[in-house]
């Protein structure tokens, strides 16, 4: 980073205020951009760059928005106003092929004089400001800020210049894109080497042949030619990766140092007795992983590790395998799951799977057995109290929970393994909460139904192990993927006919809206909002909308449900609803209702997107599909086909063909591979959103890196990072690297950086 040291730390101040060096309106401006420091606006990249030369597209960028554009002056005229007190200068400037009207006001005869001069006819110039509507519906600029491309104050730096590209920045109306670089160069040109404290220690940037970091940060906003971006530009997403490795990599090492319990492997325990009692056979991918957490649980190091996986590849049945380890050595395992549903949903699907050997102490049940304990937020106080001592007395060996099993009155007798699923929906306070209640620090297991890109776990997950699932067991029904254009009722009214087809076949038929009701935001709809809204279809609202959301609203849950009972054809009784803002009671009985087939039609919120698992749920229709990610709708999809019979996801949206949005429809059609799908949806996402801006409710500091694109430099930074940890892990001999990730890791950042 462009930290500066020595004496000259007080005249350049990279942390200091802008205000003071450029004038209080100017750091106005800059504020607005998010530039604070002397450090923010060295960090303030350009957006692009032009060739000096070539115009820029005149058609580019709507009215309301300000825009910069590189273009020659075709036409120029002045008149005087009415009250001829004003020039009104009209000038015409072209890009080769559009031309795009600017007006300028002079009340000095002088300034009219000037924009005369400046604004010559074969003029090519810089041209800043805020588009604007004219009367005639025509584009245009109303006094717009000019930089003429040759007002250079001596021949020499006009050769220097002249070959150059033009950086374009991120700019405000009053603060145009060369106002902001001749700031950027006010602080950037008086730097020297031994000013500039460079995070990457000497040897890495010699073996990696990188820019040293002042050369970089020259080359990024002055650079000779487009190789010369481009290396500075590498060796900048370089500086961003190794950071955040190195942040990483040591909180990978401080968890090491932490003792923990040694959980092997029991021969002839409950595991063995478990894999016995199995109706099917681990695939090789859950024997693989299987064996590499059991080697971390023997271990006397705390196990940090992420299971991610397929939907379907049997997530539940390796985590559960590692819970029993556990408790083969005397200890327990808490599985702490983020909603209720989730949390039932678990407790039953584990009490399934270990039938007598979840019973102990009951009738018929194995006496080298355990317990399995619910804890919820909704249990009565009979049921809670007999659930805290169970989890108090050890009696029970795996205890599953929501936010419950943080409160300060749920104790273990040993706890021994933590195991959350869908950690991303808890903070950093929640999981240390659980982790504390260990007589020494638990092992810990992460799970993710959501398949993640190798180069996002690098990055999300650099401090933990990550084990993957891709084989899905044998037996699992294929799933039909289709779109279907809300707007074609040909096709909807096959859609609830096929509906009802699957009910008197015996199935059961999930409808999936964004939302609850009509004033309800969406919940927990994984959408990116610049990816909705494109090519919808415009048309009179109708009866059969309703159940939709129709092409100007969002379908949701109450008017999809009372559509379908009065529109569809379908039995009424047949349909229930699902969604978060039902007591704990209600969804149960929904979802009991619903597996039972007393009502095989669940309209429903993303609430079922998790964990739910109804063997007989044969098809899924998806109101206002594009309002999703992709990766959501995987794992939506993923609620169907886990029986015998195969499954149907339809889904259905307004988007016409052409559309990005209908591009991602189709790619789900296309295939059911979920990293696949994931990477798909993080390529058309803002990197700030994937790396968890978000979040923190800040601009990110990856401000180069691509998670995606950049794969080989976080695995080069990441290799790195860990070398450097290894030999150095406090950081002792690189105090520049300590600094950096010191500011790297500030409160703001912590959740990021504390994910896992």
């Amino acid at each position: 980073m462009a930290r500066v040291s020595g004496h000259k730390a007080k005249a350049i101040g990279a942390r200091s205020p802008l205000g003071r060096r450029f004038g209080e309106r100017t750091g106005v401006e800059l504020a607005k951009l998010g530039l604070e420091t002397e450090e923010d606006l060295l960090r303030h990249y350009p957006r692009r760059y032009v060739e000096r030369g070539a115009c820029t597209p005149l058609d580019v960028g709507t009215p309301g928005e300000p825009v910069t554009y590189i273009a020659e002056v075709v036409h120029l005229t002045k008149r005087f106003a009415r009250d001829r007190r004003m020039q009104i200068i009209s000038v015409t400037i072209s890009d080769g092929t559009s031309t795009l009207p600017l007006t300028f006001f002079a009340r000095q005869a002088y300034l009219a004089s000037h924009l005369e001069r400046q604004l010559k006819v074969g003029t090519v110039a810089m041209f800043a400001g805020t588009l604007k509507q004219g009367l005639h519906g025509q584009r245009e600029l109303t006094h717009p800020e000019v930089e003429p491309l040759d007002s250079w104050d001596d021949e020499e730096t006009a050769r220097r210049e002249a070959g150059r590209p033009v950086p374009i920045y991120g700019a405000t109306t009053k603060l145009p894109s060369w106002k902001i670089r001749d700031a950027i160069r006010t602080v950037l040109d008086p730097l020297t080497e031994a000013e500039v404290l460079d995070p990457v220690p000497a040897e890495i940037v010699s073996r990696r042949g990188l820019m040293s970091e002042l050369a970089a940060l020259r080359a990024i906003h002055m650079p000779e030619d487009k190789r010369d971006s481009s290396r500075a530009r590498h060796r900048l997403r370089y500086d961003e990766a190794f950071l955040l490795q190195t942040a990483l990599a040591r909180r990978r090492a401080d968890l090491a140092a932490f003792d923990a319990q040694p959980r092997p492997a029991v021969e002839g325990g409950l595991v063995t007795a478990f894999d016995a009692q199995l109706p099917f056979t681990l695939t090789d991918g859950q024997v693989a992983v299987a064996g590499e957490i059991g080697a971390d649980l023997a271990a006397a190091a705390p196990m940090q590790r992420l299971l991610q996986g397929e939907v379907g590849s049997g997530k539940t049945v390796v985590a559960l395998r590692a819970m029993l380890q556990v408790v083969d050595n005397g200890g327990q395992a808490a599985l702490l799951a983020p909603t209720e549903v989730l949390a039932h949903q678990h407790a039953r699907t584990i009490r399934a799977l270990l039938g007598p050997l979840g019973e102990a102490g009951m009738l018929g049940g194995s006496s080298e057995g355990t317990r399995v304990a619910l804890l919820t937020g909704s249990l009565g106080a009979a049921a809670r109290k007999a659930a805290l001592l169970q989890a108090a007395s050890g009696e029970a060996g795996i205890v599953v929970g929501t936010h419950a099993l943080l409160g300060e009155r749920v104790q273990f007798a040993d706890l021994g393994l933590v195991v959350v699923d869908e950690q991303h929906r808890f903070g950093v306070e929640q999981r240390d909460a659980l982790r504390a209640k260990g007589k020494v620090m638990p092992h810990q297991l992460y799970m993710t139904a959501t398949p993640i890109p190798r180069s996002v776990a690098m990055t999300f997950f650099g401090d933990v192990e990550v084990s993957t699932l891709r084989e899905i067991p044998a037996g699992r029904s294929p799933i039909a993927t289709h779109v279907v254009p809300a707007g074609n009722a040909r096709w909807m009214e096959r859609v609830w006919s096929k509906v009802a087809e699957e009910i008197d076949g015996g199935g059961r038929v999930y409808v999936v809206a964004p939302r609850i009701s009509s004033t309800q935001e969406e919940e927990g709809v994984d959408v990116d909002a610049s990816l909705t809204g494109e090519g919808e279809q415009k048309r009179s609202p109708g009866a059969t909308e309703l159940v939709d959301g129709g092409p100007d609203s969002t379908a949701n849950v109450e008017d999809a449900a009372a559509w379908l009972r009065r529109f569809s054809g379908l039995d009424p009784a047949a349909i229930g609803v699902m969604h978060g803002r039902l007591t704990t009671e209600e969804k149960d009985a929904a979802m009991a209702a619903f597996a039972w087939g007393a009502v095989p039609v669940l309209v429903s919120t993303t609430v079922i997107e998790v964990g739910v698992d109804v063997p007989e749920a044969t098809m899924m229709v998806v109101l206002d599909a594009d309002r999703f990610g992709l990766s959501q709708l995987h794992q939506l999809r993923g609620r169907v086909g886990r029986g015998s019979k195969p499954g149907t996801c339809l889904v259905v949206s307004w988007t016409e063909a052409g559309s990005s949005s209908q591009e991602r429809l189709t790619i789900l059609a296309e295939t059911l591979d979920g990293f696949r799908l994931a990477e798909a949806d993080l390529e058309q996402r803002r990197e700030g959103d994937i790396l968890g801006a978000a979040q923190s409710g800040r601009a990110t500091s990856l401000r180069l890196l691509r998670v995606i694109a950049d794969a080989d430099i976080i695995e080069q930074a990441r290799a790195d990072a860990r070398e450097l940890i290894s030999e150095d892990p406090n950081l002792a001999h690189h105090p520049e690297l300590l600094i950096a990730i010191t500011q790297l890791v500030d409160p703001d950042h912590e959740e990021f950086l504390d994910r896992v």
